[in-house]
């Protein structure tokens, strides 16, 4: 069917996304991830985790539906959290917000719900950026990635489900 197809598709999206940024970025660079981009991976954890359970349990129509509906507000979520360091990012350097404490600090130390909300406020680490390709910063790649997906994910939302090969295998 060809929404396996998409699938595998985006698991291996996302599996190849998440080890370019440890295996090359974090490792091979040297850079370390800010904690808005430990959440940009945790997204694109939840959209492989999505396609997986597409490619294990072959889902039917509402199935495939919940699949792309959860995928979808993964991407939205990545996307919102891409645009928010894209934000701050582009900030003048007098209203950028001061560092604060690392990720792994602040899970140990602060409860999960202000963890998250002093994550998502940002921190001058956040703003900083490291590396370009293309004129473009890690973030404002990632916005492009997460409309991709979302995008992907919205068509295959509403579209109809169709087995294009169906006449061409013989079934």
């Amino acid at each position: 069917m060809i929404r396996t197809r998409w699938y595998w598709v985006g698991l291996i999206g996302c599996a190849a996304l998440l080890a370019i940024a440890y295996f090359y970025f974090q490792r091979q660079l040297g850079l370390p991830p800010c904690p808005l981009c430990m959440f940009q991976r945790a997204c694109l954890v939840a959209v492989a985790f999505f396609c997986l359970l597409g490619i294990i349990i072959r889902p039917k129509k509402v199935g495939s539906k919940l699949l792309a509906f959860g995928a979808s507000l993964a991407s939205l979520l990545g996307l919102a959290i891409a645009g928010r360091q894209v934000w701050l990012q582009h900030l003048p350097a007098d209203q950028v917000p001061e560092c604060g404490p690392d990720l792994a600090f602040m899970l140990d130390a602060f409860p999960l719900m202000e963890t998250i909300q002093t994550v998502l406020s940002g921190s001058g680490e956040c703003a900083e950026v490291l590396w370009r390709f293309l004129g473009l910063s890690m973030p404002e790649w990632m916005v492009l990635v997460f409309t991709i997906m979302l995008l992907l994910c919205v068509r295959l939302l509403f579209s109809k489900e169709r087995n294009y090969f169906s006449g061409a295998l013989g079934r």
